[in-house]
């Protein structure tokens, strides 16, 4: 399988939506993506970019993406999370997965991050399978904590 890893550019934006909403689709939340390609475009490629994403090409066509951001740990320093790693599912299997992420991991490096951190679903065995080959360390007894937009909205008219 040929495909190239390379830095996504703005005009890739609409297949890297077309990617997200794919993902959405296979856990099971289809309506859950609000975000836009316009967003992805002005929040990805600004003054002040937002994201930074690696995509895979296969003859012209982006099959996969690697969408990540800067964190910083009080524990560790600087790091990076790894929003979501997406290979569409006609590609899974071919390699794409592991060059994106191995991109990933070396652009850390290079930045000098102490940590990688992401989430993966408890029912996506093959993720697990698969960050577990790669040294990951899935941390079981840890639970996602999050507000969403309308969280947000009533903490706030509660103050």
């Amino acid at each position: 399988m040929d495909f190239i890893i390379r830095n996504a550019q703005k005009t890739d934006m609409p297949e890297v939506h077309d990617l997200i909403k794919e993902l959405a689709i296979f856990e099971k939340e289809p309506e859950a993506v609000e975000i836009t390609v316009k967003d992805l475009e002005l929040d990805g490629f600004g003054d002040t970019p937002a994201f930074h994403c690696f995509v895979a090409e296969v003859n012209s066509k982006i099959m996969g993406i690697a969408l990540i951001y800067n964190r910083y740990s009080t524990w560790k320093g600087k790091a990076i999370h790894l929003e979501d790693l997406i290979v569409s599912k006609s590609m899974r299997g071919t390699g794409i997965g592991t060059a994106l992420l191995d991109e990933v991991i070396k652009y850390g490096h290079n930045l000098g991050v102490r940590r990688i951190n992401w989430e993966v679903l408890d029912w996506n065995e093959p993720a697990i399978a698969f960050y577990e080959k790669k040294g990951a360390h899935v941390m079981r007894d840890w639970n996602v904590v999050q507000l969403n937009k309308e969280a947000i909205e009533n903490y706030i008219a509660n103050l």
